[in-house]
């Protein structure tokens, strides 16, 4: 068996490795340098390179615009969000300047910024720190969407987008951070625009990130016990995702669920939903389903933040509403 790491501490790792490698990269952002961020992920990073790794003030423009600005000079930054939700403060700086640089001086001048952010519910956050924002930046030519779910893809896609000359959003679910899986100890790069097909199945696929992926797996097995062969994919990557995957799974099973936790309207299921319609509908068999949140923002108490999330009773019931066709 292979050396385990949390979540947490491979996105730590990566940071740490990339630091050494590559001496254009800093970090900035609030309490990430003595304190190591609000979950520790930048830990012991200031210790080793005091000068390039830069607590800001409270400003998520600010942080955002040095960054653009700075990777318009050569430099890498890696900047963090502490709560995915304040990226509306800075969304001028990621959608109307990071986004587009490339584009406007024809390759001739870089954005290569990554920025880290931490989305999702789950932990009792309440209204302003537990949304799913990767929908709110699909409708964004030039920025890269990652939601990576295992240690082992969050230490990879790490480093792939530092590497990467375009724009990253790097969105961490803090509920994965203390999740143990198998990392190489070496430096290692996965492709940023890949799919992975987690579990290979003949009548239903899944398609789900971050926390939906491990419902989905308990979901496959609840369903193999009645008979039914589910097919699980990770896109790995919202934006830009990769059709050939999922096409090439819906042709093969002729049913798919849109797992994604954020709310229903305006989602990324629903743009892969319209994907499917559009290149494989003589595949399908039964209709696209999505299971996602209510439409609401995520409440504080666990009751109704439980009422609001998917859960894995959701899933069931929909592979087998599908099965029925």
């Amino acid at each position: 068996m292979g050396r385990k790491l949390s979540y947490g501490m491979a996105i730590n790792e990566a940071l740490h490795q990339m630091m050494g490698a590559d001496e254009r990269v800093f970090i900035l952002g609030e309490d990430v340098a003595k304190m190591g961020g609000d979950f520790g992920i930048t830990k012991g990073i200031w210790e080793k390179w005091p000068n390039r790794i830069k607590d800001t003030a409270l400003s998520e423009s600010a942080i955002l615009g040095l960054s653009c600005g700075a990777a318009v000079c050569g430099l890498k930054p890696v900047p963090e969000i502490m709560f995915a939700d304040f990226l509306g403060v800075c969304f001028d700086q990621l959608t109307n300047n990071a986004a587009k640089l490339n584009f406007m001086y024809q390759g001739k001048a870089h954005c290569g910024i990554t920025v880290r952010a931490v989305q999702g519910g789950g932990i009792r956050c309440a209204y302003h720190h537990s949304a799913c924002v990767e929908s709110w930046f699909m409708n964004t030519p030039g920025l890269v969407v990652v939601c990576p779910t295992t240690p082992y893809e969050a230490k990879g896609m790490l480093i792939s987008a530092i590497k990467s000359d375009n724009p990253v959003l790097f969105l961490e679910h803090k509920t994965l951070y203390n999740v143990k899986g198998e990392v190489p100890q070496e430096m290692y790069e996965i492709p940023l625009y890949e799919a992975e097909v987690e579990r290979k199945g003949s009548d239903i696929t899944i398609v789900a990130t971050q926390i939906m992926l491990d419902k989905a797996h308990k979901a496959a097995d609840i369903m193999a016990k009645e008979g039914v062969s589910v097919e699980i994919i990770d896109p790995r990557t919202i934006y830009p995702y990769d059709k050939d995957t999922i096409q090439k799974s819906v042709a093969k099973t002729g049913r798919i669920i849109l797992a994604q936790e954020g709310p229903k309207c305006g989602g990324w299921g629903a743009e892969l939903s319209a994907m499917i319609s559009e290149d494989v509908f003589e595949y399908l068999c039964a209709p696209i389903k999505r299971v996602t949140s209510l439409d609401s923002p995520v409440p504080y108490a666990p009751v109704l933040e439980d009422y609001v999330l998917p859960q894995l009773d959701d899933l069931v019931k929909t592979c087998r509403e599908l099965m029925e066709y």
